[in-house]
């Protein structure tokens, strides 16, 4: 059997979301910020890179931290460093554009937007400075959040921005509970956010000098901020990629569990809404809405990316019932000839080519759908209600990771495996006692029910299934009194 790769595609215990993939040379490698798996806030890891050669996905490995949050001089005030992104310059040299942020995100919406420097693409940064006027000082017009570096003919380009209040200044100048608000987020006076023509809010761009510091001229919003995109306006997450001439803005919308596109001839004006890539809840997949998602959603970011001749959108997913513990996740997408992308489906099998082999042991938490039929969306916090999701536990003998909570009608989906001559299947699985129903559709036929008996300890359970030899998804549906947890699946 091949090496295979899965979602998500990093180390178990690595949570990097916020990714923005670049090809350097001939490796794929993957920037984005650092959860800490079971984290108490965003971002609480140093930038930590991986790398897999263009030739070959599933080998990913790491390349260390290039870069740490006690760099950067406001690390005292602001000590985590929230999505980055990195661009090759003039000189040859790796340019990280980067924002600081507090806890839970207060502070992330005032500071510049730093600047670190490297003669590889994954060696140690070192600071540089910040973003600036010629006169030198900082720049800070709109919000400084969540930067993209992009390289265009010999021009460098930095777009940055949020949507978080969502109102018109005309809207702000009356109702003083938002301007109180929006001051208080971005650190502005009512004057200069009523100063700021257009808005202090939306995604803006501006040009960089070969010095990768200074900003050409005034920023400006590349996208005006009454334009209609159909209820998934702009919110944040910012990258930009060209794609047979015409300029693909990616961003993360205002239902902030989807990254978006939009279309331009030009880099900084005259952008059409087009569609979604993909959602953390498979919303807008098969007719799935939010008020069934198949996952638990929050925030994502990411960004697209050929390799090797196939697109693939990379984007996160979330575990420990919280925003803070995200997973770099990847799906191939196509680009049609009309410059369309149709919504990519979350899957387990990613980046692998095809679908998995439909034999051998695999982690459970590869699973790609994982909802009890009323799933939450994230909102910068730890829920303490109970519902299905990848969770993690030390143990005296090393770290179990399993999906917790399982409990009466939890669906837990696979997507997809690839079986010749199936004859069983086998859970490794604790706690209360139960069944799970095994189908191949979310609607179909059961193949086999695994019985599940109440056990403290990890134990494993089969059944004897007979399957016609193609490609399906798994789907397993857990009927029982208490809740159950799942650490593996079998095929023999």
């Amino acid at each position: 059997m091949k090496k295979q790769v899965f979602n998500p595609f990093l180390p178990a215990d690595t949570c990097i979301p916020d990714g923005e993939p670049h090809i350097f040379g001939d490796r794929v490698y993957l920037y984005g910020s650092h959860d800490i798996e079971g984290g108490w806030t965003f971002c609480m890891g140093d930038y930590t890179v991986y790398s897999a050669p263009v030739s070959d996905l599933a080998d990913w490995r790491c390349d260390g931290v290039i870069y740490r949050a006690k760099q950067d001089p406001d690390y005292s005030e602001r000590p985590y460093m929230y999505a980055p992104d990195v661009v090759q310059g003039k000189d040859g040299r790796y340019y990280l554009y980067y924002c600081m942020s507090g806890e839970y995100g207060y502070g992330g919406y005032y500071g510049p937007i730093s600047v670190a420097v490297c003669d590889e693409p994954a060696g140690k940064h070192e600071y540089l400075g910040f973003v600036r006027y010629p006169d030198g000082t900082p720049m800070k017009k709109y919000v400084c959040f969540d930067p993209c570096s992009f390289a265009d003919g010999g021009k460098v380009y930095i777009y940055y921005g949020t949507q978080y209040q969502g109102e018109t200044n005309e809207v702000l100048a009356a109702d003083e509970a938002k301007m109180a608000d929006t001051m208080k987020r971005f650190n502005k006076s009512r004057e200069e956010i009523l100063a700021t023509e257009d808005n202090v809010n939306g995604p803006a761009v501006v040009e960089l000098e070969d010095d990768m510091l200074t900003v050409k001229g005034e920023p400006r919003h590349i996208i005006p901020y009454e334009a209609d995109f159909g209820g998934h306006e702009f919110f944040e997450a910012s990258s930009m990629r060209k794609v047979n001439g015409k300029y693909y803005f990616i961003y993360s919308s205002q239902k902030n569990h989807e990254l978006c596109y939009a279309v331009s001839d030009y880099p900084d004006r005259d952008f059409v809404f087009k569609g979604t890539i993909v959602s953390n809840g498979d919303v807008g997949v098969n007719g799935v809405t939010d008020d069934c998602r198949m996952n638990m959603t929050g925030t994502t970011h990411g960004s697209i990316i050929e390799i090797d001749g196939q697109w693939y959108v990379f984007y996160h997913r979330l575990t420990h019932k919280s925003d803070y513990s995200r997973q770099a996740c990847a799906e191939p997408i196509t680009i049609s000839a009309d410059g369309t992308i149709k919504q990519a489906e979350m899957t387990s099998c990613g980046l692998n080519g095809g679908p998995l082999e439909g034999k051998g042991t695999y982690p459970a938490t590869i699973a790609c759908n994982i909802t009890n039929g009323n799933m939450p969306h994230g909102s910068n916090k730890i829920f303490e209600e109970s519902f299905p999701n990848v969770n993690h536990r030390e143990t005296e003998s090393g770290t179990d990771r399993f999906i917790a909570e399982i409990s009466e009608g939890t669906l837990i989906g696979y997507k997809y495996f690839s079986f010749k001559g199936l004859e069983r299947m086998t859970l490794t699985v604790r706690g209360g006692a139960g069944s799970f129903a095994v189908s191949t559709s979310l609607d179909g036929e059961s193949l086999c029910t695994i019985d599940v008996p109440a056990c403290d300890e990890w134990t494993e359970v089969s059944a004897a299934v007979s399957l016609e030899d193609g490609v399906y998804p798994i789907y397993l549906r857990y009927t029982g009194n208490g809740q159950a947890e799942l650490k593996e699946i079998s095929f023999d």
